[in-house]
């Protein structure tokens, strides 16, 4: 099985809260084993949930008037659709400048050279998740990812 990290954070997502990866982590790695994941992809996995816990203390909020400018390497593994995703996200008010910081920074920790729209989703699915307080936003986002429907902006 040919796997990088974000399958293996999607296959914990499903299967798992990702709040706990930490009570059992011995036998979650030895299900990922059993489920076709290598050692290096889940350890992976393991060093994105943690650092994605730690950014959310560490990150400051970007100010209100700020315009975000994609630095080129963001500009090489985003495209033009993700990218137009993650603002409309913003400007619909489902993620918030900080958060959509910490979902570029989760993307930019994955290992892969360029991430698609559904990868993206996905990411922020789970950034959203992880975050306090973003549970309507994290409904909003979980229906459009899992269900397929088109957003609806109230």
């Amino acid at each position: 099985m040919k796997a990088n990290v974000l399958d293996v954070l999607i296959y914990l997502f499903d299967h798992y809260t990702v709040d706990s990866h930490d009570a059992n982590r011995e036998a979650l790695i030895s299900e990922l084993e059993e489920a076709g994941f290598h050692g290096r992809e889940i350890d992976k996995a393991f060093a994105w949930l943690e650092a994605l816990t730690e950014d959310q203390d560490r990150r400051r909020a970007p100010g209100q008037r700020s315009i975000r400018i994609f630095a080129p390497q963001e500009l090489e593994r985003l495209d033009a659709a993700s990218r137009g995703f993650l603002m409309d996200l913003e400007q619909s008010g489902v993620l918030t400048p900080t958060h959509r910081e910490i979902v570029i920074d989760r993307i930019m920790a994955l290992d892969a050279d360029d991430v698609d729209l559904e990868q993206v989703k996905w990411v922020t699915l789970m950034v959203l998740f992880n975050m306090p307080g973003q549970e309507a936003a994290y409904a909003w986002l979980e229906d459009l990812v899992l269900g397929g429907t088109p957003p609806s902006y109230h």
